[in-house]
């Protein structure tokens, strides 16, 4: 059994949802809640996928509002390859909207969902999650490169390719790719142009 010594605690990790003022009583229940997640987090981490899927089954049964522990109980599954079974907590997690988590744990259920929607064949809400993710979070390529494989998914070859290209553009240290980006974003434009 894991200690919470074991545990690796990191400060998005641990730290409790809210930092307003919570009730004397409150404390010890959020710091209980906080050393179990980081627990379970610390699992995950060092392979102990199933135990830190079960821990998380518990500490989400006991905190089903927590858009944190929603979070987190979607990755462990996500991780397992059960994709159906996460899907619930990654649209608990995000509908608690910009508030309910820090931007690094939103930017996750964004493409974490957006990604689970596209394995499951549910290519329409894939891209509806992917590009609400890149509205928010413009420069993650993670994002942009799962929104253009959900487009091409939807058959929006042009919009899939077109996003792809100005990623390679953007991104590239490639010196080749480099050297002509400038050609490479003209014709992600106009992908058809022939001059």
């Amino acid at each position: 059994m894991s200690t919470e010594e074991d545990a690796p605690l990191r400060p998005q990790d641990a730290a409790p949802l809210s930092t307003r003022e919570e009730p004397e009583e409150a404390v010890p229940a959020t710091r209980e809640r906080d050393a179990l997640l980081a627990e379970a987090i610390g699992l995950r981490e060092r392979g102990s996928r199933e135990e830190a899927r079960d821990r998380l089954l518990v500490l989400s049964a006991r905190h089903p509002a927590d858009p944190e522990v929603a979070y987190q109980t979607a990755w462990a599954h996500d991780v397992l390859g059960l994709e159906a079974e996460a899907v619930p907590y990654y649209e608990k997690a995000l509908a608690a909207g910009v508030d309910g988590l820090g931007a690094e744990e939103r930017r996750g259920v964004f493409l974490g969902l957006g990604s689970t929607y596209r394995i499951l064949g549910r290519h329409e809400e894939a891209v509806v999650t992917l590009r609400r993710g890149t509205e928010e979070y413009l420069e993650d390529g993670s994002l942009r490169a799962f929104l253009a494989m959900a487009l091409y998914n939807t058959g929006h070859h042009h919009d899939s390719t077109r996003l792809l290209l100005r990623l390679l553009a953007e991104t590239s240290t490639d010196p080749f790719v480099r050297e002509y980006r400038e050609a490479i974003e003209c014709y992600a434009e106009d992908l058809d142009r022939m001059e």
